[in-house]
Parts: C-alpha cells; sequence; structure tokens
C-alpha cells in the first residue's frame, strides 16, 4: 500500500531494498532483466497518454537518466508527472530503439542521451510493474 500523499499506479510496490538509480545507470548490465526498486525525480514523461516517464537523480537535464514504461501498458501515469518524486519497481532492460519510435517519443518530449547517426538510441530502461508518485513540500 502507497504511503500517505502518494499516488499508486499499476501492482504495490514490493517491500524491499531501494537501490539508488545512480547504481542501475553506472552498471545496467549488472542488472539486466533483474527486478529492482529505485526512487529519483521524473524529469519527463509523456504528454499526450503518460505512457513512459523519464528518471534521474535530480532534474538537472545533464544527469543520466533512463526511461520507465510501463508492464503490458497495464497503467499509465498523470499527464503532468514531470517533477513528481517516483518509487519504481520493475525489470531493467538495455535496448536499441528504432528510429520510428525515437521520432514518436520525441514528438511527446523524450531525449535521448546516446542517438546515432542512423536515428537508433541505446538506452537504459525500467519496465515497471509498480510506481508510486508523490511532490515534496515546498
Amino acid at each position: 500500500m502507497a504511503a500517505p500523499g502518494h499516488k499508486q499506479f499499476g501492482a504495490p510496490i514490493a517491500p524491499g531494498a531501494t537501490l539508488p538509480l545512480g547504481d542501475v545507470l553506472a552498471k545496467p548490465d549488472e542488472f539486466l532483466n533483474r527486478t529492482v526498486t529505485v526512487e529519483a525525480k521524473v524529469r519527463r514523461n509523456c504528454t499526450r497518454r503518460g505512457c513512459w516517464m523519464e528518471l534521474a537523480q535530480a532534474l538537472d537535464p545533464a544527469l543520466p537518466g533512463c526511461r520507465v514504461t510501463f508492464k503490458d501498458y497495464g497503467f499509465f501515469v498523470p499527464l503532468d508527472s514531470a517533477g513528481s518524486t517516483a518509487k519504481v519497481q520493475g525489470t531493467v532492460q538495455v535496448t536499441r530503439v528504432v528510429p520510428a519510435e525515437v521520432a514518436h517519443m520525441e514528438s511527446e518530449g523524450a531525449r535521448f542521451a546516446s542517438k546515432e547517426a542512423d536515428g537508433t538510441a541505446r538506452e537504459v530502461r525500467l519496465v515497471a510493474s509498480g510506481v508510486e508518485l508523490w511532490r515534496e513540500a515546498s
């Protein structure tokens, strides 16, 4: 069950250790196909349907980040999720994104750090089974 003030999407997050997102991003191949729980900032999200979001340790665009998609497209997040803090439980993937998907996601606000000349991009992705979102008190 989500903590008070947290909104839950997808399956409830199972109890257990939360890893720093930076650890996963620094050595994604060590976490490949493993289920992890991370907590980070939502830097961007799909502004059309809420079908993806981008996590980073902070909102700074210079920091490394990763895309989060949702298992079997079984749930989406609110269109105004950017700026929230997220706790995400999901499976780590490292994927090559085809040019058509790169262009589609860029039209929704995505950015790719390692885009190739042929239009493909390699990215670390979490396929989330559960997400909790909340806004920090100011």
